[in-house]
């Protein structure tokens, strides 16, 4: 399958299931918002799942984690009566449209089509091959799916109370467009890394990536901050939507990240250099 129709493909899956996550949300309006989308997350992560093994590709999940919270601020913004537009609001939703444009661009501009599936599902093929899909239901569809639900509980917050501290709200949006910046600089420069021929098989060690060994994920970390931040200026009493930003950043330090340098290590002779000289993640050594 070319990669162009498989793109096509994707999109369309997409579409579909945004349509159908928006007829179910409307059987679901008894319910705390909460719930409400909690549900219609779960049914839009079993559709994508669906033709995840419809395609046997794990990887047509991969957009789902940038898509979400756009449409989640989206419904916030527009469709929810109680939310009041306001300019840190409006900020919040362009910044957050920023960050899925970003991260979905960059995910369709690596990707080779329904051919390829990200190597970490393909381990996981080879570790579980009786109860890959289990695996990949719960560790590849649910698990990020939980992880980026939790990460927008700010949203909650922003577009529904009171602003109590707009100096805080102005810290924590310049948090959210530094963390895309951050991020999207990254990308770039690792993108113009792999295409230079003469680079296959090295490791790159210039602009960001002579910082930090992960920037672009220092910038994802951040995007999850940058949003607590913002909610912490609607009020103290609103800490506990910071869980997201944790457990994101735990997920990150202690599996996601492991999981590349071990990978790395097993793929270039020069990574181990590489760590001895470069911060793990924050451009900073201890």
């Amino acid at each position: 399958m070319s990669r162009s129709l498989s793109i096509a493909i994707s999109m369309a899956v997409y579409l579909l299931t945004l349509f159908i996550v928006y007829i179910s949300f409307g059987y679901t309006s008894d319910y705390p918002i909460l719930v409400r989308i909690g549900i219609a997350d779960l049914i839009g992560t079993v559709i994508i799942f669906v033709f995840s093994i419809l395609f046997n590709n794990s990887s047509m999940y991969d957009p789902y984690w940038s898509v979400k919270p756009l449409v989640i601020a989206a419904y916030y913004f527009f469709l929810d009566p109680v939310s009041k537009v306001s300019l840190v609001e409006g900020a919040t939703l362009m910044l957050v449209f920023l960050y899925a444009l970003r991260l979905t661009a960059n995910f369709y501009r690596g990707w080779s089509g329904l051919s390829h599936e990200d190597w970490r599902y393909r381990n996981f093929r080879t570790q579980f091959p009786k109860a890959y899909w289990i695996v990949s239901f719960f560790g590849i569809h649910f698990f990020p799916t939980l992880m980026v639900y939790l990460g927008c509980l700010p949203m909650l917050v922003i577009f529904e109370q009171p602003l109590q501290f707009p100096l805080l709200a102005i810290a924590g949006l310049l948090v959210l467009l530094g963390s895309i910046v951050l991020a999207f600089v990254a990308d770039e420069q690792l993108r113009t890394f792999r295409n230079d021929p003469a680079n296959s098989g090295k490791t790159i060690n210039v602009g960001l990536w002579s910082r930090s060994r992960h920037p672009n994920y220092l910038g994802e970390i951040l995007t999850w901050w940058g949003l607590f931040i913002v909610a912490l200026a609607y009020g103290w009493d609103f800490w506990w939507t910071g869980l997201g930003a944790l457990v994101i950043t735990l997920m990150f330090v202690f599996i996601s990240i492991p999981l590349i340098e071990k990978y790395s290590l097993g793929r270039r002779s020069d990574y181990q250099e590489y760590i001895r000289r470069v911060p793990f993640l924050i451009p900073v050594k201890f």
